[in-house]
């Protein structure tokens, strides 16, 4: 059954997202938006106008044809068994794999808009009841379908061998192979049907922690720039640690974490059990470790994840210098953590409505062509976007959807630089997905997680370009370079900091130790003491971070943001310098959606991921940088 990934922005600040989003010009005019809620009124969901909601009616008009759809599937699946013990013919294996495709692609629908309509309100109980309907059905599916892969590899390699050679076979050949390549971890049919049973269960970690960080998890009220008591969310956060006033950043810094503390032995228990879970998996399909497991789907070498580590590691001493450059910039004698996001440039500030974030990304994304800017005005008129935060909206951004239909893009939009980016990096994501449904069909359509971030990042890239192209301000121009530094501090040093986290705490947890919310804290402390050096004060409270990042519910998944980074910077360098063959190897990147392994892709489109050059590139970019801040700052 193919997957159904729900890709998340990237750079983890206010629960889920922190991508870096840029403005334009005329940024400090007042919004426009009607019925926009003041910072201390959070709208209910059925106060946001329809224009800012995003239009699910295009996946179901109602809720009878989501039912409808609903039996189709419980139809077909009873169609299922017939196939057991017949794929061992051509012609069978061709009718199941048409079925399973077609029983997958209604089970992708059913799901996908069941949880997006939980999304809107995570505290309604309807769409929660619908949520969970459709995540029992998609385990009934995967069980029902368990016996495929098992039972097609129980042939012979001989006869394997002439299946993937049969001309009647010639479009299911990628998955004939694949599935030659996981025998070695695949189980008995049996096995294959208990593990499927299980997947409720493995949901369990993420679903309690998405519950209480997203619906359960109430934070206090803190006092804004004008002394008033706000109350403190996902969504506010940024906001203020993006505060001129310290005593503003160091309250919320403090509201958050205490608060995170005073659930850490529930949220301590859900991680743990969730690497739990990984290690059952890992140690029943066979895997030296959950790492490799992980890495195995994608085809992609340990290394390339070993490598991302050492890589940033040796480049360290840059960070500490940025860090160094910050405190200078501030003023300040010592720099803590609740200071990263401080502006730098003082008094100027970069308000953008959502309407100027538009036109802005628009204009930036000129370079991959017209065809490229239709799709993206497209996504803008045709609602695909939910745009603002409503009371118990899951928090974050993220764009996922159905094969069949256009993608989705959930926002929680602010009127500021990160929105912009926000919103340019998910519409990367769901352009990526449009062209590759458009141009594959739907068992080879999806693109794997691995290169996902290359096409939300290269639209960073290019915004920042834009950005710094037209900057002729020293302020302005200072200001976006910071913001541009920060982009790869939260999407490369600190996603790669994530990534050692979880290679910490899982190879610890293989070797039989102990996962404590202490021992978390400890790893978490030192890992922030390494990567932003003595200069910094690493404040006790920041050991209190792990507990509110999802992205560790979907494990080994964050170091691609970095990867995707170093990727999407070396695209960028191309398309501005070398014109349309460039354009047109990104535009057969985004088109080939998962028609080969994620290394060739990349490869054929002309960037290498199998050695540390891209990623030592992408530090060559910051150095540079810094060294154009540390001359302004003279």
């Amino acid at each position: 059954m193919r997957f159904f990934p729900l890709v998340m922005t990237g750079v983890l600040l206010t629960g889920t997202v922190l991508t870096a989003p840029l403005s334009a010009e005329g940024t400090t005019k007042p919004s426009k938006i009607s019925r926009r809620a003041p910072m201390n009124q959070v709208l209910t969901r059925k106060d946001v106008p329809e224009e800012h909601r995003w239009k699910l009616e295009d996946l179901f008009p109602n809720q009878q044809a989501w039912d409808q759809e609903y039996q189709v599937v419980k139809e077909a699946l009873t169609k299922v068994a017939s196939f057991q013990g017949r794929l061992k013919e051509p012609a069978a294996i061709k009718q199941c794999f048409k079925l399973e495709d077609e029983i997958s692609l209604h089970m992708e629908r059913l799901y996908v808009y069941a949880n997006m309509k939980h999304h809107e309100d995570t505290a309604e109980p309807t769409y929660q009841a619908l949520s969970d309907k459709a995540k029992r059905l998609s385990v009934e599916t995967g069980e029902a379908l368990s016996f495929i892969s098992p039972e097609i590899l129980s042939l012979s390699d001989e006869e394997l061998t002439k299946l993937i050679a049969n001309p009647e076979l010639s479009f299911y050949k990628r998955t004939l192979e694949e599935m030659v390549r996981e025998k070695q971890h695949v189980l008995s049919k049996a096995e294959e049907a208990l593990l499927a049973q299980v997947g409720n269960l493995s949901q369990a970690p993420g679903t309690i922690f998405s519950m209480l960080n997203n619906a359960d998890l109430k934070f206090p009220k803190v006092k804004n720039e004008q002394g008033e008591e706000v109350e403190l969310t996902h969504g506010r956060y940024i906001q203020f640690l993006e505060s001129r006033n310290r005593e503003v950043r160091k309250e919320a810094f403090k509201a958050m974490y205490d608060t995170y503390a005073k659930n850490k032995n529930t949220i301590g228990a859900t991680l743990s059990a969730n690497i739990t879970k990984n290690i059952f998996y890992s140690k029943a399909r066979k895997y030296p470790s959950t790492l490799e497991m992980s890495l195995y789907g994608d085809n992609i070498n340990k290394e390339v994840y070993t490598n991302l580590i050492d890589t940033i590691h040796k480049s360290l001493p840059l960070m500490h210098r940025y860090m160094e450059l910050r405190k200078k910039l501030l003023k300040v004698d010592e720099l803590h953590m609740y200071d990263l996001f401080a502006p730098l440039v003082d008094e100027y500030k970069m308000d953008i409505t959502y309407e100027q974030a538009k036109q802005t990304v628009l204009d930036s994304l000129k370079p991959l062509g017209q065809d490229y800017l239709n799709i993206l005005q497209e996504g803008f008129n045709d609602r695909w976007i939910d745009v603002y935060e409503n009371e118990g909206k899951r928090n974050g951004a993220y764009s996922w959807g159905a094969f069949g239909t256009h993608p989705y893009v959930l926002l929680n939009h602010k009127d500021n630089l990160n929105s912009m980016f926000t919103l340019t990096h998910e519409m990367g994501h769901a352009i990526h997905s449009y062209l590759s449904d458009a141009n594959q069909p739907y068992r080879y359509a999806q693109y794997t997680i691995f290169l996902a971030e290359v096409a939300s990042t290269l639209n960073e890239a290019l915004l920042m370009d834009y950005m710094l192209k037209k900057s002729t301000d020293p302020k302005e121009k200072m200001y976006l370079l910071t913001y541009y530094m920060d982009q790869f501090r939260t999407t490369v040093f600190r996603q790669t900091m994530f990534a050692e986290f979880e290679k910490i705490t899982h190879e610890k947890a293989e070797q039989g130790e102990s996962l404590t919310p202490q021992e978390f804290s400890k790893i978490y402390y030192d890992l922030n003491k390494l990567y932003y050096g003595d200069g910094m004060v690493v404040d006790q409270d920041i050991e209190m971070e792990w507990a509110r990042i999802p992205h560790f519910y979907n494990s080994f998944y964050v170091y691609k943001y970095a990867t995707g980074f170093s990727a999407a910077t070396s695209f960028s360098k191309q398309i501005l310098e070398e014109g349309q063959p460039a354009i047109d190897r990104y535009l057969g990147f985004l088109k080939s959606g998962g028609s080969d392994y994620s290394i060739n892709i990349l490869k054929k489109a002309g960037v290498d991921m199998s050695t540390p050059e891209p990623i030592q590139q992408a530090m060559d970019v910051f150095k540079g940088l810094l060294e154009q801040m540390e001359q302004l700052a003279k």
